[in-house]
This record gives structure tokens, sequence and C-alpha cells, in this order.
């Protein structure tokens, strides 16, 4: 915990402007620990479902179905259970390593649970690592439509990365990018964005002290600019009708309310959709602009934050029925203000013209229902293997997906183009590579499956103290009982994935990836 007396006496003053008799309240809070979270993979189970798998206590966070406050070392002493020594620390529980939560702060889930993703959509998450968010966001869409994350550091945008193969995320792109280079890329493209900006820190002053010396060294003056560029650039991203929503982990009123001011001034496409106070209980009022939620340490049990809802006027209708006189409105207006945006929304326009043109193309499946009979696409049949393991997965996989670059093979989210310009870590999800014919599936992929998906599949259950050894990359041998294994194997704990290995018989070759491996 920071030590009160550490905070810049500029930014106190500031504080005792902003809360009046509150002030002492927001002091007072700083003698108290800050409360750890962890939030339920709904991809993979429902929060009912993940209580009964773990040990600790879980208390609801109230202003999101699936988060949770948890007691560090709550958990119950299981001394002859191995492959639970970390009991206590949720980090190291095997229900992490099947991604099955996220640990992640309560305030933070906040942006997340209010931006209303529906599967389907298309999503962008702009400043995505280290990928609380985004992990949200993609269990939101239900492995329809799109997610792309992003982040301007390559290191972080790993980070993330990992994050998001982890919940077994399929439909995502992880880019590392400037925001105007994906605004070239994609103008008038997405249903809905986050932009959870780079900010002074200030709400986190209380449990991360280096965030002091950042606010010292850069305060709100450095970040605002930076905030406001974000926001320009994904106004023009957004589709008519689309919906963006602005965070930040600060309290200062030139990062926060002045920048949304800024935006509906700017831009008169856009207007503030109030949230509902009764959504996060503790939560005020924006300073001067309601309709915007901010959160202090003092009033709830999180964090600093600040969320702002917004929309762009206007409304597209799918299919070739769209509203195509108020996006050409749209960017008049927005050529009329900056002829390089202008030039952007017709870009968009004109491509949109020639898709509808050309019509939609609808890939074949290569598989149907599990049980149900199966054709394999005639351009698989030069890779038999590949061909042969997607077929044995109990997933309708679409031909037209599928892409092979340098010898790894993707599936391809719904609506990506292939070839863009920009630095890509990931499109979609990472099937596997290809080896002279032979193909080995990726950890992704196995993060990615369900029950009921793969055939050939070992189940630890808890207390086996082969999970242990499993997650540590060690030789795993199977007990009679279990019978033989051959070829690639999927090793689960309680039903749910955590990597693959490769059967000998009565042993198990390890082949979890070596850089998520238990330490």
């Amino acid at each position: 915990m920071t030590d009160i007396r550490q905070l810049p006496e500029a930014f106190l003053e500031e504080m005792k402007g902003l809360l009046g008799e509150e002030y002492q309240l927001y002091r007072e809070s700083f003698k108290e620990p800050w409360k750890p979270g962890l939030r339920v993979n709904t991809q993979k189970l429902s929060p009912k479902e993940l209580k009964a798998l773990v040990p600790w206590k879980l208390e609801p966070v109230p202003w999101t179905d699936n988060g949770f406050y948890y007691e560090p070392g709550s958990a119950c002493s299981q001394p002859d259970s191995p492959a639970l020594e970390s009991d206590a620390r949720p980090s190291k529980h095997p229900c992490y390593y099947a991604g099955l939560y996220y640990l992640q702060e309560a305030s933070a889930m906040t942006p997340a649970a209010m931006l209303p993703v529906e599967p389907g959509d298309m999503v962008l998450d702009v400043c995505a690592a280290p990928g609380g968010k985004s992990t949200e966001l993609a269990a939101k869409l239900k492995g329809e439509g799109m997610l792309v994350s992003n982040d301007i550091s390559y290191s972080r945008a790993r980070a993330l990365l990992k994050n998001l193969e982890l919940t077994g995320a399929g439909n995502i792109c992880v880019t590392s990018e400037e925001p105007g280079k994906l605004a070239k890329i994609w103008p008038l493209f997405f249903d809905k964005i986050l932009v959870d900006a780079p900010c002074s820190g200030e709400g986190m002053f209380r449990r991360d002290e280096d965030m002091i010396k950042d606010w010292e060294e850069h305060g709100p003056s450095y970040y605002a600019p930076i905030q406001r560029e974000i926001l320009r650039q994904a106004v023009s991203m957004l589709k008519p009708g689309g919906m963006l929503l602005y965070s930040t982990c600060t309290f200062s009123r030139m990062e926060d309310e002045e920048n949304i001011e800024f935006l509906l001034s700017e831009y008169p496409e856009m207007e503030l959709v109030p949230l509902k106070l009764s959504r996060v209980p503790g939560g005020v009022d924006g300073v001067g602009l309601p309709g915007c939620i901010r959160l202090f340490p003092h009033k709830v049990r999180g964090e600093g934050h600040f969320l702002a809802l917004l929309r762009k006027k206007g409304a597209f209708r799918n299919g070739a029925g769209k509203a195509r006189t108020e996006a050409i409105e749209c960017a008049d207006t927005v050529n009329d203000r900056k002829p390089s945006e202008g030039t952007l929304v017709r870009e968009a326009l004109e491509r949109e013209e020639c898709l509808l043109r050309r019509g939609k193309k609808g890939g074949r499946f290569l598989g149907e229902a599990a049980g149900k009979s199966r054709k394999i696409a005639p351009d698989l049949k030069k890779l038999p293997e590949l061909a042969a393991f997607l077929d044995s997965c109990a997933v309708c996989w679409e031909e037209a997906r599928l892409s092979v670059v340098q010898d790894q093979v993707y599936y391809l989210p719904r609506g990506l183009e292939q070839g863009l310009p920009l630095r890509f870590l990931r499109t979609g999800l990472l099937l596997g590579e290809l080896k002279k014919g032979r193909f080995e599936p990726s950890q992704a992929l196995a993060m990615a499956l369900k029950k009921g998906e793969y055939p050939n599949v070992l189940n630890l259950p808890e207390g086996d103290e082969r999970v242990l050894r499993y997650l540590k990359g060690e030789t795993i041998s199977l007990q009679r009982e279990e019978g033989t294994r051959k070829d690639w194997c999927l090793v689960t704990y309680c039903g749910y994935s955590l990597g693959w290995a490769k059967g000998n018989g009565m042993t198990l070759k390890n082949k979890y990836y070596p850089g998520w491996r238990w330490q």
C-alpha cells in the first residue's frame, strides 16, 4: 500500500478542490488494503461452475455478473493434494492455466462491462494490453464477429496475445500499431470501440506507488493531447450507430470530462449515452458532465476510474440495404472539418459498394456437427494430416476462413481481409504448424477447444499429482484403467483444456507450450 505522504502536494491540492468535504475520506482510504479480484471466463464456464472448482471465498463485484473479490490466503488447506500446492495463489492454480478466469482489479472490470457488445459485432480495443478488458470483450462476442486488440507497444502486445489465447479466444486479431494507422485501414468499420486510454494513473496511486513517479514526470497535461488524438482516430473507425466507451484510471478532469466535452464539440455526430449510476453502486456522476461515471476508492471497493459511453448518430443496416445516405452525410461533415478524415470515410463507402457488387462469398464447411458425416475440402487433400485432424474435431470449420502462412495454419475471423498492411501478432486462431506435411496443433487451439470437440482426451481430476507435473513440462504416465494413447492427446483438468501431449502407449510426451509452464 502507498503511504499518502508520498503523494505530490500539487495532486493533493487538486483532489481537495475536486472532493471538497469528502477529501478526508479519500485520504483515509489509503489506510485500507486494495481488494484483489478475478473475472470468470464465461467462454468456458459459468461463475457457479468456477466456484465449485476453486478453494477461495469469492464475493461478487456488484457491477458485473462474472466478477469476484477474493481473499488472498483464504484457500482451504489440502496438504494431500500436490497438484494444488498453491491454492492460496490464484495465479498458480490449475484453473488459471486452463483459462477459466482472469485476475483483474474490480474497478478495471467496469469498461468492458459497460460497453454493450453483442455476438457478431466488429469490436476494437484500441489500447488493449495486458488484456483484461479484451478477454471480457471476447467472451461477450461468444465466438461470433471479430475482436481487434491493439497496443502500440510490441512487448505489451505479446502479453496481450498470451492472455487472449489462454482464455480460448479465436475470433481475434492482435495488432501493434498507432491508432492512426488502424484508422486508414478500417474507417467506419467497427460496431463497438473501447478506448481505455493511457493516462496519468491518479486512480492507481493507492495500489501502485510507481504511478506517482510517472505523474511527476508526465502529468495530465502530457496525456490529455494523446488521449484526444486517440479519440479522433477512434471516431473515424466507428460506424454510424456504433458505440464508443472511453475510460481512464485517473481523476483529472482534463483527462476525463474535458476530453468528452472536446469530443462532443468537435464531432457533432457523436452523442453522450448516459450511464446509469445504479449499475455501479458507489459510483458518482461526472464532474460538470452528468451521464459519465466516476469511481473513487473511498466510495467503492475498488480503485479510481472514469467512464463515458458515446454513440455515433445514424445507423447501418445489414446487407445491401445499408443506410448509405446517413453515412454519406457523415462523410461530408467530416470532410468539411478535416479533408484527410473525409477521404477515409469516402474510401470506406467505395469499398463497401465494391463488396456489395461482388456479393457475399460463403465458405464451404469442412465438417458438420458431431456425429454427422463430414466432407473434406478438395484443396486439403494435399495436406492429409491436417485434413484428418480437422475432420476429427467436432467443429464446423469453414474452408474460406483457413489460411496457411509460412507453414502456420490459421482460422480467420469472418470479415477479416487478408494481406492488410498492419503489424499483426495474430490473425484469428492459430491452429498449428505444418512440418514436412505433418500437422502439429497449437497451444492456442488446445485452449479454444471445448468439452466434446476433440476425441482423444486425458482428463486429470482435482488432486491428481500429474496436473502439476504436466504444467511443469514433464512426461506423464498413464494408469492401467486409462488405457493406451496414440497420436495427439488433449490433456484436461476437470474437463477443461490445458494443452497437448503426444501418446506413446502408456506414456504421454509433454507438448505443453514452454513459455506457459508452471514456475
